[in-house]
């Protein structure tokens, strides 16, 4: 196995090893680069193109498309809330779509809706479902407007070619990543979330410094970067009084849109939410 020793990001050598451990792979750590605060594994030899081909994100716990639509519903309906108007009469692309849960209501609004997608195993369900969907970009029939990658980036082992491929699209990104500072890590130090949420097919973590940094070395400017909070306050405390995952359901009298959108912009104002959401366009394009 090689070991990583000089930051993917910026080369630097300095690291420190995060607390926690990966929770399907004994063999790999957690190292934080001291210069730049790119959060990525010792190793990425284990992911490879054909593993996300055989669905191997999945391990033994192959769901079917049904059960896949079902996890992802309430994410694809809140994507599709935020970017309606956004995506109204364009040319749109879902890179890594999963089942395609956001494209299947994308499309009521989009000029056309592309997906790219590697699992083979969906091929029969996006021909029944009547979804475009290829396995390379280079394989559109058009150039699209929009890019959408959510939850995407952290899998790929070489992001800064792929992201200069995108570029020469001319269509603006919209990316959406787990955020490497989450207040579950890195301010109330859950020492039980830190042996859960990190995961080998999971590479790299950005934050909302280390991910515009990545794009600009790959030729986008920024239009924004914004934090958002997927996982209510009734998760944070479940995991802080029990240590297991699951709170939103055991505890749902917390749950409220107000109350989740207060927690939201207390964490978003310190850096602290799960998720970094955030827009680019390549250089020389009007923001």
């Amino acid at each position: 196995m090689h070991v990583i020793d000089r930051c993917p990001l910026c080369s630097g050598r300095r690291f420190c090893i995060r607390p926690g451990s990966v929770r399907d792979r004994a063999d790999l750590q957690i190292l934080e680069c001291q210069d730049c605060g790119l959060v990525f594994l010792s190793s990425r030899d284990h992911i490879t193109e054909d593993f996300y081909k055989n669905a191997g994100m999945h391990g033994s716990a192959l769901p079917s498309v049904k059960e896949w639509l079902q996890e992802t519903e309430e994410d694809d309906e809140r994507r599709f809330r935020q970017f309606m108007y956004a995506i109204q009469g364009k040319v749109i692309v879902d890179f890594g779509c999963g089942a395609g849960g956001f494209l299947l209501r994308a499309r009521k609004v989009a000029k056309k809706v592309y997906g790219i997608e590697l699992e083979k195993r969906l091929q029969t369900h996006f021909s029944s479902s009547g979804l475009s969907v290829f396995e390379d970009i280079g394989k559109l029939p058009e150039k699209p407007d929009l890019i959408f990658m959510f939850h995407v980036l952290e899998h790929v082992a070489e992001p800064l070619p792929l992201l200069e491929r995108l570029r020469q699209t001319g269509a603006r990104l919209i990316v959406e990543v787990p955020n490497a500072d989450d207040a579950l890590l890195t301010l109330y130090h859950s020492e039980a979330f830190s042996h859960f949420t990190y995961w080998s097919p999971h590479l790299y973590l950005y934050n909302a410094g280390t991910l515009p940094r990545l794009l600009k070395k790959a030729g986008y400017q920024v239009v924004y970067v914004r934090q958002y909070q997927r996982y209510p306050l009734s998760n944070h405390l479940y995991w802080l009084a029990k240590g297991k995952p699951g709170g939103h359901k055991m505890w749902p009298f917390f749950n409220s849109a107000e109350l989740e959108a207060s927690y939201s912009a207390a964490l978003g104002a310190i850096g602290k939410c799960d998720t970094i959401l955030a827009e680019f366009c390549p250089e020389g394009v009007k923001k």
